[in-house]
């Protein structure tokens, strides 16, 4: 009997001994339960709709991009993405340190899709001179491809320039740069909305091949715009796209300044002052023939708004001084 009360007391005193542990194990194991919880899931994808119309899907905003357009290059280094290119377009030479980034090659005969591919890009930017089906050969080896189209005014190059932002996780810097860029815009429009004569301009793109025939450009092109929002009328302005114009053409149209996208290829203004029959223009004999940077006339990125403020100044240097 004793040995059974025994028995019983030890056993009692052993789950009297065994209480407090149990319950001090309750809040720890709480605790790991709430630090094992899985962390709320962010979705970094980005879905665009590009100028062709297809929609494109980014799992993350792109770190390896190839540029296809000098254009790009320039709206990459503008929001801040310069660093996150991995290829470039022959013709990416501004700014300089576009230079270091691995030329890729042709682009126009055609692309190196096997060397693109080896850059390993999760983005491959095109442009409005990229043929569609250059775009459809890269996704046929597995690249994302996001077109942008070029823009037909300057509200187009600052949407262009946020979609860049967006897709490469630089959504702050281009807005900034659209900021800055704007307000120099609109600087030179207010100053160029208080004129009452524009004078006309021809805009040679071409003259070396065909001095009788120089190539210009018409509606719908940058150098049409550019020369509109800086005070001036584009002599060959009625006419769409980029086409050789006659010198008689020239002749009648007599325009007030001459400026040479070509001086880069050779030509200078008194070489053009020597073609046979240019020394009767108007812009000829006023000494009013310049050479101007093609770069920014023709290219769809931010350095337009460089061209906008060198021409106004120009042909109204009198609202710039």
């Amino acid at each position: 009997m004793k040995k059974r009360i025994l028995s019983s007391l030890v056993l009692l005193a052993l789950l009297a001994a065994c209480a407090p542990a149990a319950v001090a194990t309750k809040a720890p194991v709480a605790l790991v339960v709430e630090a094992t919880q899985a962390p709320a899931v962010v979705d970094t994808s980005i879905s665009l709709v590009d100028d062709l119309g297809r929609e494109v899907t980014l799992e993350a905003p792109a770190t390896r991009v190839v540029s296809l357009a000098a254009s790009n290059t320039e709206l990459l280094f503008a929001v801040g993405a310069g660093d996150q290119m991995v290829g470039r377009d022959p013709y990416s030479n501004f700014p300089e340190e576009a230079l270091t980034i691995q030329d890729i090659g042709d682009t126009f005969s055609g692309l190196n899709t096997e060397f693109i591919l080896s850059l390993e890009p999760d983005l491959v930017l095109a442009a409005g001179i990229t043929p569609p089906e250059q775009v459809e050969q890269l996704e046929q080896v597995g690249i994302t491809v996001y077109w942008l189209g070029n823009p037909t005014d300057l509200e187009g190059l600052y949407r262009n320039i946020e979609t860049v932002g967006l897709l490469t996780g630089h959504e702050q810097e281009a807005l900034a740069a659209i900021d800055e860029l704007s307000a120099r815009a609109d600087a030179v429009l207010a100053k160029v909305a208080t004129v009452t004569e524009r004078p006309t301009v021809f805009y040679e793109v071409d003259g070396q091949t065909d001095p009788n025939a120089p190539f210009t450009a018409g509606a719908g092109s940058f150098i049409d715009l550019i020369i509109n929002l800086a005070g001036g009328e584009n002599v060959a302005g009625e006419i769409e796209g980029y086409f050789p114009f006659s010198i008689e053409d020239l002749l009648v149209a007599d325009p007030d300044v001459i400026l040479l996208g070509d001086f880069a290829w050779g030509a200078t203004v008194e070489s053009v002052a020597a073609r046979s029959g240019w020394g009767a223009l108007l812009a000829v004999t006023n000494d009013q023939v310049y050479p101007f940077n093609d770069d920014h006339m023709t290219r769809p990125g931010p350095r337009l708004i460089n061209a906008l403020e060198e021409l106004a100044k120009l042909l109204h240097p009198e609202l710039f001084q």
